[in-house]
């Protein structure tokens, strides 16, 4: 465990998290500015691909960290059988629940059940396939569907908020299964479909196009939204959630309906709309 990672077990993680908020939504040019200009530096952001390619453009940090892709920068894999990697990023892992388990990285593993915060709503997922998508701060935040589903719960499951960078995916135990998020919840036509948003150290928020903010707020109790019987139904590709800051997206599938793209290996970087797995 490198010397940040183990700060962040000591680090108060949601006051961080509270004060890059609102630097994030601050509309003073020189906090918003020095904050794009800094980051695009850094992280070598391609603002070619970006509907708004200036950087000057963006009156807050956080207008910039969502910035939408021009039309047709990214593409749905054209076999209609193929469901979509949900955002760019890089592989973490992915491949088979085993026993109810969830592979974070060697030595670690935690359960479905922990991820989504109840035991019933993981059943459906055991011995299913699983595919964790890390977005890094140069990367497009937002998070598209991989297939068409109608949305019937959403489960805000508090927690930390450390980082999930390398180093502390592979030495902080059940990570993704202690950090903030929200599990999103699709029926399809091949049963369900899970998609859950982590959140992580400096993380300001999570946004879906259907509710709006989901975090923060940070903390507080497990939090249930039952849209059974609102008719709200996402097409493949389509936007589905964002990040304010870099984060994770895990989705999680049943078993028997797909085989995930064969090519697909930990730490390999991907792009929204390419082949995530294929319909058997």
């Amino acid at each position: 465990m490198s010397p940040l990672t183990a700060l962040t077990y000591v680090l108060p993680h949601r006051a961080l998290s509270s004060l890059a908020r609102k630097l994030a939504y601050s509309s003073s040019p020189a906090i918003s500015q020095r904050l794009i200009d800094t980051v695009v530096a850094k992280f070598g952001v391609d603002l070619s691909e970006a509907a708004e390619s200036d950087p000057r453009a963006y009156p807050t940090f956080n207008a910039f960290f969502t910035r939408a892709l021009k039309p047709g920068a990214r593409m749905p894999d054209p076999d209609p059988r193929a469901l979509l990697m949900p955002a760019d990023g890089r592989i973490s892992q992915c491949g088979n629940i085993e026993d109810g388990r969830i592979f974070q990285a060697k030595g670690q593993s935690f359960t479905a059940a922990e991820l989504l915060g109840d035991e019933a709503a993981a059943e459906p997922f055991a011995n299913g396939l699983f595919a964790t998508v890390y977005l890094s701060p140069r990367d497009y935040h937002r998070v598209h569907m991989p297939w068409t589903g109608t949305l019937r719960e959403t489960v805000h499951v508090p927690g930390r908020l450390f980082s999930v960078g390398t180093d502390a995916v592979a030495s902080v135990p059940r990570l993704f299964a202690r950090n903030e998020r929200v599990a999103c919840h699709f029926d399809t036509d091949f049963g369900p479909m899970c998609v859950v948003m982590v959140g992580a150290l400096l993380v300001s928020g999570v946004e879906t196009v259907w509710g709006g903010i989901e975090i923060p707020p940070y903390g507080g109790p497990v939090t249930t939204k039952d849209y059974r019987g609102r008719g709200i139904v996402l097409e493949r590709f389509a936007e589905m959630a964002r990040f304010n800051y870099g984060s994770t997206a895990i989705v999680l599938l049943p078993p028997g309906v797909a085989e995930l793209a064969p090519q697909l290996v930990a730490e390999m970087p991907v792009k929204l709309g390419q082949r995530l797995a294929k319909l058997l």
